[in-house]
């Protein structure tokens, strides 16, 4: 980024590249008579009440008084980074804390997590490392626990983890593939749509309305869907979406179209605005957990440049 060649230090954005990668110059202070500039270069998070935030690669959002702002441009996309470095259980137990279960207890490193019967993710085991006790007897704590509870014992496993093939041999069946897919940010909230969708810390009635996973679980589903370091939910006409922020990372979920809404770009725009709020909290990368047969939403998040991270499912003991 180089100002200097030009000359000339002109303000080329304004409030309408919000979304948009730009390189701006600020004074820092001005020292007999000679100011002192700093640049910075990243995503154009904000411009609201004479404040321009702008988000770095690195996460950080620098925040510039407009009146010591003295050059801006918009700029070309960064080179998209196909994937975090991230590790599967650090990503697991990020998604975890952002569908927090209503109870939970540790059996070595893996994690029980019971939520009253909403959801599989909220009621089964996190099982991802060392029990650190004999794998039968912890089998044997897990179907315990949950029939205390009166649901059924469901482990969370990743594919490639060796308890996988263990479960095979003791019987335990194999339900709901699924995938953990992966994206860089700042390109999901560059998408359209935006504008027109309301983000809200609570769910409104209507947002609850169009969510048709709680059934007769409402109370149960409240206090998981609220749950999380950050929450946020979006609306639009024919449109609901849920993200999350914990850290770097930005979770997308809860998304639905209604049938009569649906090839309208409504999904799009409901991660556009709950990415760019990602954004504006300093997050850099998105996550999300898809169906691995759920052909029509794969096809969308490849569209987004979602690709896949590492694949999960679940298991319970046979009949």
């Amino acid at each position: 980024m180089d100002f200097a060649a030009t000359g000339r230090l002109v303000v080329r954005i304004s409030p309408a590249d919000v979304g948009k990668r730009v390189s701006v110059r600020r004074v820092l202070e001005i020292a007999d008579g000679q100011p002192t500039f700093s640049d910075t270069l990243g995503v154009l998070a904000s411009w609201d009440h004479g404040v321009v935030c702008v988000t770095r690669r690195d996460g950080e959002t620098v925040r510039i008084e407009e009146s010591a702002l003295v050059a801006g441009k918009v700029v070309p996309p960064a080179p998209v980074r196909r994937s975090a470095r991230v590790s599967v259980a650090e990503l697991q137990e990020t998604a975890s804390r952002a569908w927090p279960a209503t109870e939970q207890e540790r059996l070595g490193e893996w994690t029980l997590r019971s939520a009253g019967a909403f959801t599989r993710r909220a009621n089964s085991v996190l099982a991802y490392g060392d029990p650190r006790i004999p794998l039968d007897e912890a089998l044997e704590s897990v179907v315990r626990w949950y029939g205390e509870r009166g649901t059924t014992p469901y482990l969370q496993v990743p594919d490639d983890a060796p308890l996988a093939a263990e479960l095979d041999r003791r019987g335990w069946l194999r339900e709901a593939d699924t995938l953990v897919r992966t994206a860089p940010l700042a390109p999901v909230a560059e998408l359209p749509g935006a504008d027109a969708v309301t983000l809200a810390r609570k769910p409104a009635d209507t947002w609850l309305a169009s969510y048709h996973r709680t059934g007769d679980l409402a109370e149960q589903a409240l206090a998981v869907v609220l749950g999380g370091p950050s929450v946020w939910f979006a609306t639009t006409p024919g449109a609901i979406g849920r993200g999350v922020v914990d850290g770097r990372w930005a979770l997308f979920g809860a998304v639905e179209v209604e049938p009569a809404f649906r090839r309208k770009g409504l999904a799009t725009a409901v991660m556009a605005a709950l990415a760019r709020r990602a954004v504006e909290e300093g997050a850099s990368f998105a996550y999300l957990q898809v169906e691995a047969d759920n052909d029509a939403a794969r096809a969308l998040y490849d569209r987004m440049g979602f690709t896949t991270h590492h694949g999960y499912h679940y298991r319970r003991p046979s009949p």
